[in-house]
């Protein structure tokens, strides 16, 4: 964690859309630590005491707020912003919820499910899930951006070139973010954080989690960036492998189709496997599961494997 962070951003001052318009809450200098407050993805409509009926009150208009902007004092169009994820503290509790028509097998699972966890904040033991399941826990920040040159006001919920709500489980603590900036002052935003997730997301939604994360800002100048970059301090999955992984594949000239069927298959053989219903095993998959493409040069046909880690079961 930051021990020296010199601005603490409350998650009162969120905002739930990119707007160059909106007033920086802050301006810090470059290579300054900022302290942030983030709330869950619900933006506070869903809570410990939740049940799946609160999903058909869920205002997608209130979904992903994001803590900020943040003004990085020089910073200007064509410059990149570097970002220094310093560490997390997460709450304690989050969600995952199948929400109806959202996700990769959304025609699949039209009706509304949630499952909410309770995990240990300070030792991020695995997760308990079902009764049956421990989930490995690595907090990250799902949505981090910065203010497009566009004007007006645009979504939260996909990602764009300056970053977003790109749902890189790897963007956890001591990963370096580099985002190409569009207007002055960067306008930086943080949210979305989430204790645990896979690589796709694929029911839509992970462990979201309300926590803080600390991180530094600084400016790399002339040195023009089209999408977003980031390094990583070491192994990414070592708290996946230790057991190794149950793989499905999907092949065809498609690889959403692909995509689906390789998730689809992992959802058969977890229920067959273990006492979870479909939805129960889809939820699972968002939150642990990784979508890899594995082949996407034998045409006409490509590869789309998903990997769910042995370890949650054992």
């Amino acid at each position: 964690m930051c021990n020296n962070c010199g601005h603490t951003i409350h998650g009162r001052h969120h905002h739930f859309g990119w707007d160059r318009s909106i007033p920086p809450v802050a301006t810090v200098a470059p290579g300054e630590s900022v302290h942030f407050e983030c709330i869950d993805a619900s933006g506070g409509q869903l809570a410990q005491n939740s049940t799946a009926a609160d999903l058909a009150s869920l205002s997608f208009e209130k979904v992903n707020p994001v803590t900020g902007p943040v003004y990085v004092d020089g910073a200007r169009p064509g410059d990149v912003l570097k970002i220094t994820l310093d560490g997390f503290t997460p709450s304690g509790w989050g969600w995952t919820a199948n929400i109806p028509g959202f996700g990769l097998l959304a025609d699949q699972f039209p009706e509304g499910a949630l499952n909410i966890w309770d995990y240990e904040a300070e030792t991020l033991a695995p997760a308990l899930y079902c009764g049956v399941a421990r989930v490995p826990l690595k907090p990250f920040a799902g949505t981090i951006g910065l203010a497009p040159a566009e004007a007006g006001h645009h979504s939260v919920v996909p990602p764009r070139r300056m970053g977003g709500n790109m749902d890189i489980r790897d963007l956890a603590a001591g990963t370096t973010l580099y985002l190409p900036v569009e207007v002055e002052g960067a306008l930086f935003s943080i949210g979305d954080t989430h204790a645990a997730q896979g690589d796709g997301e694929v029911c839509g939604t992970a462990i979201e989690s309300p926590m803080n994360v600390s991180l530094t800002l600084d400016l790399i100048r002339d040195q023009p960036l089209r999408f977003p970059r980031f390094t990583t301090p070491g192994p990414v999955t070592r708290h996946l492998d230790a057991r190794g992984y149950e793989v499905t594949t999907g092949i065809g000239p498609d690889l959403m189709t692909g995509a689906r069927d390789a998730l689809s298959a992992m959802i058969d053989l977890i229920c067959a496997s273990h006492k979870l219903s479909p939805v129960e095993a889809y939820m699972l998959c968002s939150v642990c599961g990784d979508l890899r493409i594995s082949e996407i040069v034998d045409m006409p046909n490509w590869v789309v494997s998903f990997y769910l880690p042995r370890v949650v079961f054992e």
